[in-house]
């Protein structure tokens, strides 16, 4: 039990340091949520509320359970007061079906938290930040992205999340990520420094981030809470979120002077709803591809034999005519 312990105590450690955070930065206890659960949840000075169907135990935080029509919530008590952070978020997502699931879960930056609705177990028109994993392509007709899939959405209060487009049309950046039904131990790292978003990723197992997207001109206020939130409708996965860690970042003297809390949220610069804010990976070869390709090899192949065989006869009949 004591080198289990040990083992996940290095695990956090390296990926923690591996995406570095600079010297004047620091975890912030208070935004962050750690084993045990039992002592962050236990008392009435806990910094984190817990909403809907959300079940805590002593080895994860289940937004949701793998069955139909549930919702769920973590939310932080305690607005963030600095205008430059990091969150590292290590989570789970998983559940029997092996084609058929959903929906996914959002790891949220808003004024008002708590609020349940029907974005993902969340309010609509809200305003702030949502990293959206998700898991269930709603678009039949959409074949520019493979799902699962992360995106960022900014929403000043105004705009409507439509869930038959996946929120497309309010997506400033997103990219594609297998993170659901992984073995290994699956992260997020969201980084906002100087209006510059940036998510990254470690899904597979290597302790090591890889950007998902990098967006500048994104424009947050300060004094706004952390949460989470997962919903199931007729498809359905366990949301699990195992441990977050809360850093604040070094910021210029201008930016800790400057009263942020009255801008609202936006993205000037951003084509939301653009394929150009899609980030793919580069995707394997499918069956079907590799079929192709064959096929047309082999059918180049007697084509040529057949140009052969044909130029080699008409040489012998030429050469009979003499």
């Amino acid at each position: 039990m004591y080198s289990i312990a040990l083992i996940s105590f290095c695990f956090i450690f390296l990926i923690n340091y591996t995406f570095q955070q600079g010297q004047g930065s620091f975890e912030v206890r208070e935004h962050s949520v750690t084993r045990p659960y039992a002592s962050v949840f236990s008392t009435s000075n806990s910094n984190w509320d817990l909403t809907g169907n959300t079940i805590v135990t002593d080895k994860f935080i289940r937004l949701t359970p793998d069955v139909q029509s549930k919702a769920g919530g973590l939310w932080n008590r305690i607005p963030v007061y600095y205008p430059d952070w990091e969150m590292h978020v290590q989570f789970k997502v998983f559940g029997e079906a092996k084609t058929l699931f959903g929906d996914g879960f959002v790891i949220w930056y808003v004024r008002d938290p708590k609020i349940a609705g029907p974005v993902y177990g969340s309010k609509d028109f809200f305003q702030g930040l949502a990293i959206v994993m998700d898991t269930y392509a709603n678009r039949n007709d959409d074949y520019s992205r493979t799902f699962p899939y992360i995106s960022a959405i900014v929403n000043n209060g105004s705009l409507h999340y439509n869930h038959d487009d996946d929120g497309f049309n309010l997506t400033v950046a997103s990219c594609e990520s297998h993170f659901r039904g992984r073995d290994t131990d699956t992260l997020v790292a969201i980084r906002y420094q100087d209006n510059r978003l940036t998510v990254s990723t470690d899904t597979e197992g290597q302790n090591k981030w890889t950007e998902c997207f990098s967006i500048a001109d994104i424009n947050l206020p300060t004094h706004y809470y952390f949460g989470f939130s997962a919903a199931t409708g007729e498809l359905s996965d366990n949301h699990d979120i195992i441990s977050v860690h809360t850093y604040q970042l070094e910021s210029s003297e201008e930016r800790r002077k400057e009263d942020r809390t009255g801008i609202l949220p936006s993205a000037p610069t951003a084509n939301m709803g653009s394929d150009n804010n899609i980030t793919s990976k580069p995707k394997g070869w499918s069956v079907l591809k590799i079929f192709a390709i064959v096929a047309l090899l082999i059918i180049t192949i007697l084509v040529g034999v057949g140009i052969l065989f044909y130029m080699k006869q008409r040489r012998y009949h030429s050469s009979r005519l003499y």
